[in-house]
């Protein structure tokens, strides 16, 4: 059979189904889509830009007023030291006299009283309004980091049902693109990594931005001069962000795209370990998961380690610009342009300058990680959807299950031919058995009927409509599909068969368990229906499993039933069975049978061989044994001798 990952539809990658490494697109769109995502909360991100702009203006204040405090006490150590009873200017101009004209400069630029000391009460009451300050301050930012906080997890909450929706509406020609794997790293490992990213640097880069403005304006405020050799931090501080940003962009990309390929990897060793073990592979498992493993551990060491250098960096400037501020400042304080408050304040400026300048670099490193998975979040909501449902919407008349093939034509692949000009009726209440070897086409016919594809060219009728004319839930409620992989989900196995019709009552899930032969195999279990079952099915035999599925599929009562080998796992016995509750469902509904066992569809009222795309015969059993055709030898092939066979392969054998 033909079907995604098949010789129609092949999936790049390696033995284990790797992907290929996406294409970086600039960080500056990403960033804007992310910020865009959260200007939705603008009454939020309003109050958080008010509380930060109020504490980083508070924070700003409160070294000024902290220097103060230090003129405060500087002054009463200078004036204690001068004689009592003479005036400020006597004093300066007897320092003059004795040749100490710094000095002098310094005593008459201070606000002091020659003989008195230390104004505590004063220094005391500067002290308060200093802690008050920073009180307010954090008491703002930390309303600001609360609202953020809920502003970050419910645009991530947004972002995550956006996926989910998305999901739900890409086709399935998407899937066949992308390993499972990979797929699941991008909807939680990177959603994750972007909650975290954009909680950790949102606040800090909006501080650290805000702050080095205050900053800067408080500094030329105070010195002109000493907020120039401050500033000459910035311009060498952004071209070393920039510079190294630009080299660990592509190594975070690589990290996150490293990250996909090995956990689409070990879900697909974990998924298969039982085939792993059956044919020795471990150890080409184990070989396959360290080499991609070691990619993995070279592209985060490089990412990390190129993005870790900034914040040294800026580092070592900002402690050579504190070394020209306390220099020069100490120059100022001595000429008297200056007092040593304002000194101090100006240094407490510089290296808090020199903070959110080091925040920010740092920053780069999360915000480089963070925007290359929203890339990759990106990739899935800007992935092309489904074809939309018609606007009018048609629904056949009545329910019969006649469906029509025109002149199909589908492919996978563009320059792959797959079915051409297929044309076949189905016609109500009859079993139509879709026979032929593996890559025929079987399971692609099935596919179009479900609308899981388009056909290129031609039209399937359901009950005289178009199925294009429908929507897709229309079309899938009236028909009900099993495959040769049963599925289930954690629950009971009463949920997983009433999963078919949840609006059943229990008398009708147990009418559908009893026909698909479900009812004596689950009424032996200690729990019975009750009898929970994990998403692998464990507890029961996988002939169980498939039989669970097929009475989801009968509780369903579908007016097209489709059974993808559905009987491939259960013994002889069960397949008569199955066949037998299958004949009282037939009434009035249209069955597809793809199958290889021909034991299974020698009563269907039609069997149609395919071969490459083509119908080559159909027919019933008697008929196409009579034809000596391709049905003849596929029959030949599972039921004459070996012997017989390879004799002569156009042997008709007993029926």
């Amino acid at each position: 059979m033909t079907r995604p990952g098949g010789p129609g539809a092949p999936r790049p990658g390696g033995p284990m189904g790797g992907g290929p490494v996406e294409k970086a697109r600039s960080f500056g769109p990403s960033l804007k889509r992310l910020m865009h995502l959260l200007l939705s909360y603008r009454g939020f991100m309003a109050v958080i830009l008010t509380s930060t702009v109020a504490s980083v203006i508070l924070t700003a204040i409160a070294p000024r007023v902290l220097g103060h405090a230090t003129d405060l006490i500087f002054n009463g150590v200078v004036g204690r030291e001068l004689p009592a009873g003479i005036t400020k200017q006597q004093a300066v101009d007897g320092l003059r006299a004795q040749g100490q004209d710094t000095l002098a400069d310094m005593v008459n630029s201070m606000d002091l009283t020659p003989g008195v000391g230390i104004d505590f009460s004063e220094v005391g009451r500067v002290l308060l309004i200093v802690l008050a300050l920073y009180v307010c301050s954090s008491l703002l930012s930390w309303i600001g980091a609360y609202l953020l906080n809920i502003v970050v997890v419910g645009t991530i909450r947004r972002l995550r049902a956006d996926v989910e929706a998305k999901v739900h509406r890409l086709p399935l020609r998407y899937y066949d693109t992308i390993p499972r794997g990979e797929l699941l790293s991008r909807v939680t490992n990177d959603l994750d990594n972007l909650s975290q990213s954009l909680q950790q640097t949102i606040s800090q880069f909006l501080n650290s931005v805000l702050t080095v403005i205050a900053l800067l304006i408080m500094m030329i405020w105070i010195s002109p001069l000493l907020a120039i050799i401050a500033i000459v931090t910035i311009p060498l501080a952004g071209v070393a962000t920039a510079m190294i940003a630009r080299q660990s962009k592509p190594h975070f990309l690589n990290q996150w795209a490293s990250t996909g390929k090995l956990n689409a990897q070990v879900e697909e060793a974990f998924t298969g370990h039982e085939l792993v073990k059956a044919f020795g592979r471990q150890r080409q498992v184990e070989d396959e998961f360290d080499e991609r493993n070691g990619k993995l551990y070279e592209s985060s060491w490089r990412a990390q380690f190129i993005s870790g250098v900034i914040m040294p960096t800026i580092m070592f400037l900002g402690n050579l610009n504190y070394v020209a501020v306390a220099v020069v400042g100490g120059l100022r304080v001595a000429s008297g342009s200056l007092s040593l408050g304002e000194v101090q304040a100006f240094i407490q400026y510089s290296r808090q300058f020199t903070q959110p300048l080091t925040q920010i670099g740092s920053m780069f490193n999360l915000m480089q990680s963070g925007v290359a998975s929203a890339e990759r979040i990106f990739d899935i909501l800007d992935a092309d959807e489904e074809t939309p449902d018609p606007v009018a919407p048609e629904r056949p008349t009545a329910d019969h299950g006649l469906i029509e093939f025109d002149d199909v034509s589908f492919r996978y692949v563009d320059d792959k031919p797959l079915i051409e000009n297929l044309s076949l009726v189905a016609e109500p209440g009859h079993m139509v058995a879709i026979v032929g070897p593996t890559g025929a086409g079987k399971t692609t016919l099935v596919n179009l009927i479900m609308r899981f594809y388009d056909v290129d060219s031609g039209t399937i009728r359901v009950d005289g409509v178009e199925s294009r004319r429908m929507t897709r839930d229309d079309l899938r409620e009236r028909t009900g599909m099993v495959l040769q992989d049963s599925w289930l989900f954690g629950g009971t196995i009463y949920d997983n068969i009433a999963y078919g019709d949840p609006t059943a009552s229990a008398d009708e899930v147990m009418e559908a368990a009893e026909l698909s032969h479900v009812d004596h195999f689950v009424r032996a279990l200690p729990h019975g229906y009750d009898t929970v079952l994990d998403d692998e099915g464990g507890g029961v035999s996988a002939g169980e499993r498939q039989l669970i599925t097929i009475a989801r599929a009968f509780l369903a009562k579908p007016t097209i039933l489709i059974l993808d080998e559905a009987t491939s796992s259960v013994d002889t016995r069960t397949e008569l069975l199955i066949q037998q509750a299958m004949a009282n469902l037939r009434t009035d509904r249209t069955s597809f049978v793809i199958a290889h066992r021909l034991s299974t569809v020698r009563d269907a009222d039609v069997i149609v061989v395919m071969e490459d795309g083509h119908i080559v015969e159909q027919g019933n059993h008697d008929q196409l044994l009579a034809a000596q055709g391709a049905y003849c030898r596929l029959y030949n092939s599972q039921f004459a001798g070996p012997i017989d066979a390879d004799l002569d392969p156009q042997a008709t054998p007993t029926p």
